[in-house]
């Protein structure tokens, strides 16, 4: 029986002791409150969906053969107890999210054991208290409501307690709409619906607004292009590649605070959160063009530092505790004494060999932080679930050794998001698993367990055979996109990784024949899978068949001058972008609004008729 996370202490009496009957109760004790009752329902529909028996919910006492629900306050917040006997269900919580968890760990025995289910003994509660997921909403996607509450229900299936939605422009603030005019962006009122929503699963939806550096579209404006520390921001051609290496905010200019407190003033109201996430990495060009006479006089290093003191001023005057991405600072730790008592350093680092260092580093200057660790899906098609696994395990332990307060597991949406986001769950439930608790189960059988559980797959196999695929990229969506941009002179330099210099036609034909194999071991898992579970399998074998193609792409934009029959393949290319990007449209549009799928077009076409060109 597969459980995640895996609970503390588990203990089985017997594979077969009660018989969950299509006419037992749930019943909740009278001191819960209206919460509990929602919860007791969650547990009711997920029983019909899986059982088809439509058991009644009461309040009152125990009775022999009923699931029963109850609090206990000797118990800590988030810890539960449960105990199936011969005689029936009992789950106490120490608080209503305890008894959430509870429910959430006794749908997943059900979807393990079906109505037989084994007597045993549960005591469980997390060694993380908070764990959390972050979610870009911003370069790319922006989700539709429906996918937004989706990935919210598998969030709390998986216990995760915390939820952010990384955001620099995709929010219709109400004096930006030259910021949002070509854009489907988040409303107000979306936020407070979703901020509801994510409450009632216990998960604290934390507001994270980018305030200093990572502003391209905002800074690009007619308008507010003056704030940009480089001149000239608005008068430059789009690029993915510069969005993310520019665009910092000239803080010599009050005006630029002044900017920061508009958006905050107008954001922060509609979550419930006590925290707020002002982001401030990756500031590139501090000091480097406007600022520079203030940097020469103090140095970047105290310039930065003063510029988030002020914020975090701010918003610990408006009742929140601030948080902000800890790169820059992480290259001075002493610096962390400078701010604000409480303030959360969230230290990102996203190698599958992650060094310890700066953890330690944060620790040792008396830092709060949480550890932050990514889903390896930015940039890529189908993420890279290996250096996945090994990059959140190893953040998460040097979270516990280090007492990191949290878990921070990072979705990033780099280039346009070209990955779907649902690529992005095998990673989330590696997090979810590793900061509850931190006994760590080994690559293979993490993955089997989530491939059982979260695909319905009962081969096992499913997440191996992603994880194989997601390695077969001959040609990353990051070279991809910087080779078009170099040729566009987009890029005045070749950025610091390689663009499509090491493509051959012979590493190409390899990939792709292992591809092959391995999307027809995709649709034999798909005939095997649960039916209820099959939708999740389309965008996966779609994928690994667009990483195919664009293999091809890469070889041919690459060396395709070179061959002699250039012209008809470029041509077949040319048509085979065309579909796939017809099909890709669905695939976008099943769970994200239309937000910047324009700009994945550009790239296809761009490469179409680069094609044709050769041709």
């Amino acid at each position: 029986m597969y459980l995640i996370p895996a609970p503390g202490k588990m203990t089985i009496e017997r594979e077969q002791g009660f018989l969950l009957k299509y006419n037992s109760k749930i019943i909740i004790d009278k001191e819960c409150d209206r919460q509990v009752t929602e919860h007791a329902g969650l547990l009711k529909e997920d029983i019909l969906g899986r059982l088809s028996f439509n058991l009644s919910i009461y309040k009152g006492e125990r009775e022999k053969g009923c699931i029963f629900i109850s609090l206990n306050k000797s118990l800590q917040k988030e810890e539960y107890y449960l105990k199936i006997t011969e005689g029936g269900i009992e789950l106490w919580g120490g608080s209503n999210a305890g008894i959430f968890y509870g429910i959430q760990t006794l749908r997943q025995i059900l979807e393990n054991k079906g109505a037989v289910l084994p007597c045993l003994a549960i005591e469980d509660l997390p060694d993380m208290p908070n764990r959390g997921f972050y979610h870009d909403v911003t370069r790319g996607r922006i989700p539709t409501m429906r996918s937004l509450k989706a990935l919210a229900d598998k969030l709390a299936y998986y216990k995760i307690n915390q939820l952010q939605l990384y955001m620099e422009h995709s929010f219709l603030f109400k004096d930006f709409s030259e910021v949002w005019r070509d854009d489907t962006p988040l409303t107000a009122e979306d936020i407070l619906e979703f901020d509801r929503y994510c409450a009632d699963l216990h998960i604290d939806l934390i507001p994270s607004l980018a305030s200093f550096g990572h502003l391209y579209k905002v800074l690009s404006t007619k308008t507010y292009s003056g704030l940009c520390e480089l001149p000239g921001a608005d008068k430059k051609p789009f690029s993915f590649y510069e969005r993310m290496a520019h665009h910092t905010l000239d803080i010599s200019n009050e005006e630029s605070f002044n900017f920061v407190i508009k958006m905050f003033n107008e954001y922060m109201p509609l979550f419930s959160s006590h925290y707020f996430n002002l982001c401030a990495d990756e500031t590139f060009d501090l000091g480097k063009g406007r600022s520079k006479g203030l940097a020469d006089k103090i140095g970047v290093n105290d310039m930065y530092i003063n510029f988030v003191k002020k914020i975090c001023d701010y918003i610990i005057s408006k009742g929140k505790t601030p948080m902000f991405w800890g790169d820059i600072i992480c290259g001075m730790p002493e610096y962390i004494k400078k701010l604000p008592k409480g303030t959360i350093c969230l230290n990102w680092g996203y190698a599958p060999d992650q060094s310890e260092r700066e953890t330690k580093a944060l620790k040792e200057a008396g830092a709060i932080q949480y550890v932050c660790p990514g889903v390896c899906g930015w940039n890529r098609i189908i993420n890279l679930l290996k250096d996945s696994y090994d990059n959140i395990s190893r953040m998460c332990g040097y979270g516990f050794k280090y007492q990191a307060i949290g878990v921070l597991n990072t979705d990033w949406g780099d280039f346009g998001h070209i990955n779907h986001p649902e690529f992005s769950a095998t990673g989330m439930i590696y997090g979810a698993a590793f900061s509850w608790n931190r006994h760590i189960p080994e690559f293979n059988e993490i993955n089997r367990q989530i491939s059982r559980l979260e695909y319905g797959d009962a081969s096992e196999r499913f997440v191996n055979i992603i994880a194989e695929i997601g390695t077969k990229s001959e040609a990353t969506w990051f070279e991809i996109v910087c080779f078009k941009e170099l040729k566009q002179k987009r890029l005045k330099e070749i950025p610091e990784l390689s663009v499509l210099e090491n493509i051959t036609w012979e590493k190409v034909k390899y990939s792709n024949c292992f591809l092959t194999e391995k999307i027809g071991e995709l649709y034999q898992v798909l005939s095997e899978a649960k039916q209820e579970k099959r939708y999740l399998y389309q965008a996966y074998i779609f994928a690994a068949e667009g990483i195919k193609l664009w293999n091809e792409v890469g070889a041919a934009a690459a060396l395709g001058e070179e061959e002699k029959n250039a012209g008809n393949q470029a041509r077949k290319l040319a048509v085979s972008l065309e579909y796939w990007y017809h099909e890709y449209k669905k695939v976008w549009r099943s769970v994200s609004r239309e937000s910047e799928l324009y700009r994945i077009g550009e790239v296809v076409f761009w490469y179409a008729d680069y094609f044709r060109e050769l041709s």
